[in-house]
C-alpha cells in the first residue's frame, strides 16, 4: 500500500468554515481601515468648519461694533436732510407737484 493518494482533495466542511473565517478577518480589517480612513477626513473637515465658524463670528462681531459706531451718525443724517427738506420747501417758489402726475418736461428745439 502507498501512503499518499493521487486522488484529487475534496473541500471539506471544516476546510470552507477556515477559508470563509480567513475571507472574513481580512474583509473585516479592510473595513476597519477604510472607517478609520473616513473618520479621519471627517474630522480634518470639521476642525476646519469650526475654525471657519470662529472666523465668521469674530468678523460679526466687528461689524456688529462698526454699525453700532456708524448708528448714531445714521440718524444725525436724516435729521439734517429733514431740515434741509423743510428748508428748501419754504424757500421754494414753484408749487409741489400733484401727486399721481408725473412732469413732463420739454426741450425747446433751437431756431434755425
Amino acid at each position: 500500500m502507498s501512503l499518499v493518494t493521487s486522488a484529487p482533495t475534496k473541500m471539506d466542511k471544516n476546510n470552507l468554515a477556515f477559508w470563509m473565517t480567513l475571507a472574513g478577518t481580512v474583509c473585516w480589517g479592510i473595513c476597519f481601515w477604510w472607517m478609520r480612513r473616513l473618520s479621519v477626513k471627517q474630522n480634518s473637515l470639521l476642525d476646519q468648519l469650526r475654525e471657519q465658524g470662529q472666523r465668521i463670528e469674530k468678523l460679526s462681531k466687528v461689524e456688529h461694533d462698526l454699525i453700532r459706531e456708524v448708528h448714531p451718525q445714521v440718524n444725525e443724517m436724516k435729521e439734517g436732510i429733514n431740515e434741509m427738506m423743510a428748508v428748501v420747501k419754504e424757500t421754494s417758489n414753484a408749487p409741489a407737484p400733484a401727486p399721481g402726475k408725473k412732469r413732463v418736461w420739454f426741450r425747446r428745439r433751437a431756431a434755425n
